[in-house]
């Protein structure tokens, strides 16, 4: 882990008050297990907490959750001293902002400027960019104090998070916040497993098939994968342009929206009316669920029917079909061309050759040695084929029926959302195993459609397992466009589910 300066400033500028800030400072200890963004943001505002306090229970907390490789950079002395700086400029009566000296982390795929930008790979470690990616910079803008970026499953190629490239801990991969001894999801990992070891409230991952809502299904955290275009790409190390999107990760969906207010604009969300909420269900999405999670996802659907909302069954027709005409046809082609222009514009000095060269897991180097870099995809019998004829196919004729079957899906149905259990099983042991092509299959089964689709969905934590005590987590798919709206279904389900109990010490 590498403890790194980093000139960090607050700016104020073009972020618009939420109140002025009082005189007055009471020392308080900040409650980690409890703490939400918002409710951060209002303390310190109020002077009830400092951010110093605030930034150094997160790193201390941090550093005694080594064990987790949550962390591939942690910027103690830049967080610290930005901390400093925010009170500073705070004491002098300056207007509170909606993120004003609250702790988050990014992860290391999204470029922060002073600090390395790996996207957790051996090759791209000393690369350290001058500017921040916009979505960084519009936090940082809003007043939040970057304290790290996080681990991954290496280059954002994998459900696991299991990367033997960065670790602080004596095993390697990122471990989940509730069992250590298990992954913590990906590829946005590190991220989640932080939110939900409760380091920090909040944080930024990115998603093109599941990566910002497998990891937080996994740990406990709420999350967002916007309607693809609502956020700017730019300064973030690619898979495909057509499916890649940042996305906020948080204690709770109410903490969700805050960020994607901040990023997207708009006014505030309010908590929707669950009356009259209509919710599809389609039966293909509940297909190889574990004991744990079938139980939790349907005593999740009762508790949105005593809340008031409609669950209509529906009936999606070749959903898996087109989805596995789009899916690996668009991953694996864009990969090539898109790292190619990240690493000249970025500045890095590296070829894709050489990153390719350097890849320390064994499930993303075959994939790329095998797929990416000789632009293939799996064949038939164990062979490989050409890659741009499936790709052509796909951006021209199976994408665009999957987006059809979503709009009428939802037109035809009058549906605000589509509920699935957001991973079909609970948190699955780390071992090198956990990265194996069927767990892969398996994980992203009912995120990848929509992902596909570019719609935007929620995922929402429901329950512990009954038996391991790990979380389970609800999705929400939304038609494209209707990110407000999905958010303020979630945020509505904050009140019927509650947040999740704090994990158990380690």
């Amino acid at each position: 882990m590498r403890y790194r300066p980093c000139a960090l400033l607050v700016a104020a500028a073009g972020v618009a008050a939420w109140s002025a800030a009082p005189a007055s400072r009471a020392a308080s200890a900040p409650d980690l297990d409890r703490l939400t963004t918002r409710q951060a943001a209002a303390d310190i505002c109020a002077g009830k907490l400092t951010s110093a306090a605030l930034v150094a229970a997160a790193l201390a907390r941090a550093k005694a959750n080594s064990d987790l490789n949550a962390f591939i950079t942690l910027d103690e002395a830049g967080a610290t001293k930005a901390a400093a700086a925010f009170d500073a400029a705070h004491n002098k009566k300056r207007a509170c902002l909606p993120l004003g000296g609250v702790p988050i982390v990014i992860k290391d795929n999204i470029e922060v400027a002073g600090l390395p930008c790996s996207a957790g790979t051996p090759a791209l470690k000393g690369h350290v960019p001058t500017q921040d990616a916009p979505v960084a910079k519009q936090l940082r803008d809003a007043g939040a104090i970057i304290i790290g970026k996080t681990n991954m499953h290496e280059l954002a190629f994998g459900i696991s998070g299991y990367n033997a490239a960065f670790k602080t801990g004596a095993e390697p991969g990122v471990r989940n916040a509730y069992d250590h001894s298990r992954i913590a999801g990906g590829s946005s990992s590190g991220t989640a497993a932080a939110i939900g070891a409760r380091i920090v409230t909040a944080g930024l991952g990115t998603d093109t098939g599941g990566s910002v809502r497998i990891p937080c299904a996994l740990n406990g955290c709420a999350s967002l994968r916007p309607t693809v275009g609502r956020y700017p790409r730019t300064g973030i190390a690619p898979i495909s342009h057509t499916r890649d999107t940042a996305g906020p990760m948080a204690s709770t969906m109410a903490d969700v929206a805050l960020l994607d207010r901040i990023i997207a604009g708009g006014g505030a969300v309010e908590a929707a009316d669950l009356k009259g909420v209509r919710i599809g269900l389609e039966k293909t999405m509940l297909a190889n669920l574990d004991g744990d999670t079938d139980a939790a996802f349907h005593a999740s659907l009762d508790k949105l029917k005593a809340a008031g909302a409609t669950i209509v069954e529906v009936d999606m027709p070749k959903l898996g079909e087109l989805n596995g005409q789009v899916g690996f046809p668009v991953a694996l082609y864009e990969a090539y061309d898109d790292m190619v222009a990240y690493l000249k514009r970025s500045g890095s000095g590296v070829t894709i050759e050489e990153l390719a060269r350097q890849i320390a897991s064994p499930d993303v180097k075959g994939t790329y040695d095998g797929l990416v870099i000789p632009r293939k995809l799996p064949g038939p019998n164990d062979t490989v084929v050409d890659a741009r004829p499936a790709y052509d196919a796909a951006i021209k004729t199976a994408r665009p029926a999957l987006q059809a079957l979503y709009r009428d899906t939802f037109a035809k149905n009058r549906l605000d959302a589509i509920a699935f259990p957001t991973t079909p099983r609970v948190a699955i042991p780390a071992t090198a195993d956990s990265s194996s092509v069927a767990n892969f299959v398996l994980f992203i089964q009912n995120t990848d459609p929509g992902s596909n689709a570019g719609v935007p969905g929620i995922q929402v934590p429901v329950a512990l397992s009954a038996s391991g005590k790990l979380p389970v987590g609800l999705e929400l798919d939304g038609p494209a466009g209707s990110d407000r709206k999905l958010l303020a279904i979630g945020m509505a389900l904050d009140k019927v589910f509650g947040r999740l109990p704090p994990p158990a010490a380690h």
